[in-house]
């Protein structure tokens, strides 16, 4: 999305890196929660987004060229402030960070969860369609969409 979007070879270099490492706060969430197969319970789902923070935790001395620990810190941040773990809206939300999101939720939406088989591209892509510009960054929206439905993007499995 961000070579899309016109970004350069360096920001999408840290934003690809970024996505890379975006859920290793996960290592803080009991398996048995991940994993469940069943709808979780608020104190689970509180659980589980804490791994933002702790992946910024994780993360927040190590230097790289890029904002890595911030952009992990953000990836699940929206663009009306709906998200967590810090409800930042709008340009306070790094623009890593808002192709990260929509990423994030194209590639949850489409793969199988233990909870619900996957739903597939074009679910994902009406999601991302109808929240342009609300709960996602419309240009990095428009990237996506560009992508999958244009350019034939598919993921590697």
């Amino acid at each position: 999305m961000a070579k899309e979007m016109g970004l350069s070879d360096d920001q999408a270099q840290g934003i690809r890196m970024a996505g890379m490492i975006h859920d290793r706060g996960k290592i803080s969430v009991l398996t048995d929660i991940l994993t469940k197969p069943a709808r979780l319970t608020h104190i689970e789902f509180a659980l589980i987004k804490t791994h933002a923070q702790v992946g910024y935790d994780i993360l927040k001395e190590i230097e790289f060229p890029w904002p890595i620990a911030r952009m992990v810190h953000q990836h699940h941040e929206k663009m009306d402030g709906s998200g967590y773990p810090l409800g930042l809206s709008g340009e306070d939300i790094l623009p890593g960070a808002r192709i990260l999101c929509i990423a994030d939720v194209v590639e949850a939406m489409a793969s199988h969860r233990p909870y619900r088989p996957a739903l597939g591209l074009d679910k994902a892509m009406e999601e991302i369609s109808a929240n342009s510009g609300k709960r996602y960054d419309p240009e990095a929206a428009k990237a996506c969409l560009r992508l999958i439905g244009k350019k034939g993007f598919t993921f590697d499995r």
